[in-house]
């Protein structure tokens, strides 16, 4: 009797593991089969970003290897060295690098603190958020319009220092050409740096912030050491899209002042684009090579401050 039960509860569980096995390989097949069908749908996609981005940033590197594009001997770093050594690309680096110190910490610093006032209780809350965020909303070639009358040699801003005692300054032809840029860069990025910081700053546990109210924490306390440790992340979001901003003030520039702009605005864009219209594409790849490789290391920078400042927050 007992060998009977010992042989049913053998066969038990050999059809239950034939069962089991059945079941894992339908499972295997319709798993296999979700993959075939979500790669095909990513496969436009990926193409897309292959011939578009992956396919021209090897060709870019290419060129910046060779001597011309007919001629296609390999060179090395020649172009580099040719590249660091131009007096129009060393105008270009200075500018574009003292332009993007000022104005990137400027954009998040004052985003932070506008996004600070936001968030307490003040009156008309709501048209200073909209004053803020009318840029967003306005095209590029109304704002130059409007900094174009603002800091004409006859314009309002000139008006302005007279009435005051000054004398005129012709703004976009000056060494001050940068401040009229920086405050362009800020009164167009503010509002949308602001919004992303309301949006965090509302995620900061309301629990912590009760606790360390009641162990009478001051106010800069609590912004410091609580707030400034949820905010880290968007910091360092904030911080890269004002980066690449930076790089990008091109557009403005050339819509205020054309191909070539007083020493002052004269961008590595600039340098980029005449060296385009030039033709002279080994000397183009080997400088957007350069300026890719700065923005990298940047970016690096940042993200390694924003591990090691936010780690206990993350753990």
């Amino acid at each position: 009797m007992n060998k009977i039960n010992m042989g049913e509860k053998i066969n038990k569980l050999l059809r239950r593991n034939a069962s089991m096995k059945v079941t894992n390989s339908v499972m295997r097949k319709n798993i296999a089969k979700k993959k075939r069908a979500s790669w095909l749908f990513m496969l436009p996609s990926l193409i897309g970003v292959l011939t578009f981005f992956v396919l021209p940033f090897f060709v870019v590197i290419y060129y910046s290897l060779v001597n011309n594009p007919i001629q296609h001997e390999f060179v090395g770093l020649e172009n580099f060295i040719k590249v660091s050594q131009n007096g129009a690309y060393k105008l270009a680096s200075s500018n574009t690098i003292k332009f993007s110190a000022i104005a990137v910490p400027l954009a998040v610093i004052l985003s932070l603190f506008l996004a600070v006032v936001m968030e307490s209780k003040i009156f008309f809350k709501s048209q200073f958020r909209t004053f803020f965020l009318t840029p967003m909303m306005v095209p590029i070639a109304s704002i130059v319009l409007i900094w174009q009358v603002l800091f004409h040699y006859n314009g309002l801003v000139n008006t302005i220092v007279m009435a005051f005692g000054g004398g005129k300054t012709d703004w976009l032809k000056s060494n001050d050409a940068q401040i009229v840029i920086i405050v362009l860069f800020l009164w167009k990025n503010l509002g949308y740096n602001m919004i992303l910081f309301m949006a965090a700053l509302s995620s900061v546990p309301k629990d912590l912030l009760e606790v360390a109210r009641l162990e009478n924490a001051s106010r800069l306390q609590i912004f410091w050491m609580i707030k400034m440790r949820y905010l880290s992340s968007t910091i360092l979001f904030v911080a890269i899209m004002s980066l690449i901003n930076s790089f990008k003030v091109f557009r403005e520039i050339y819509l205020l002042t054309g191909d070539y702009p007083y020493d002052s605005l004269y961008m590595l864009q600039h340098f980029m684009n005449n060296t385009f219209a030039s033709l002279d594409y080994q000397k183009l790849s080997a400088a957007a090579i350069m300026m890719a490789l700065v923005i990298s290391i940047l970016v690096a920078l940042m993200m390694i401050i924003e591990n090691w400042y936010g780690k206990d927050i993350e753990g």
